[in-house]
């Protein structure tokens, strides 16, 4: 319980210290950003329940007006922004990426890849581009087209965060927890 909870703190730290890599603003008004490798990484590393529970600390963080999301953002007001979709997503990104290393016995950089891009690009996209069209008063295709940006940024990502599993369990297997 206490090595769980330390795990959930530390990626819950890793997706905030993420926001200190400068963002790139886009007309949209969501910004690209590094943290969503840390979602990611919050699924494939510690599996799908711990990894939601880590991103849920961090959203609750934001939430209690904490500067954590990159560009120092933060309160409820990001809650209301073109953003919300992909905060919502979020949790859900890193439960898909989790579940899908816990559940697929591949090789476990293949599994981490295929997670991160279930859950980090498929989940996160479908739920940001709707919070766009919301937010933003747009339809579905326009939200898209202001969202298709993100993809080849999220493609190297999901790459990375594969790569980064695939050396931390070579490294020390017991600490890669979406396969203990």
């Amino acid at each position: 319980m206490e090595r769980n909870l330390t795990h959930i703190a530390l990626f819950a730290a890793l997706i905030a210290v993420l926001g200190l890599v400068p963002k790139i603003d886009l007309i949209s008004g969501v910004p690209i950003t590094a943290q969503s490798l840390g979602i990611m990484l919050c699924g494939t590393v510690l599996g799908a329940k711990r990894g939601a529970l880590a991103v849920l600390l961090f959203l609750a963080l934001v939430a209690v007006g904490l500067p954590l999301l990159s560009g120092g953002r933060g309160g409820l007001g990001v809650f209301a922004g073109p953003s919300v979709g992909y905060l919502i997503a979020f949790p859900i990104s890193a439960f898909v990426a989790g579940w899908v290393v816990e559940r697929w016995s591949a090789p476990i950089g293949v599994a981490s890849f295929a997670g991160a891009v279930l859950g980090g690009i498929v989940v996160m996209s479908v739920l940001g581009t709707i919070g766009m069209a919301v937010v933003l008063g747009k339809t579905l295709p326009e939200a898209a087209l202001l969202a298709a940006p993100f993809l080849a940024g999220d493609v190297l990502k999901a790459g990375i965060a594969a790569a980064i599993t695939q050396g931390l369990a070579k490294v020390r297997p017991a600490a890669v927890l979406s396969r203990a």
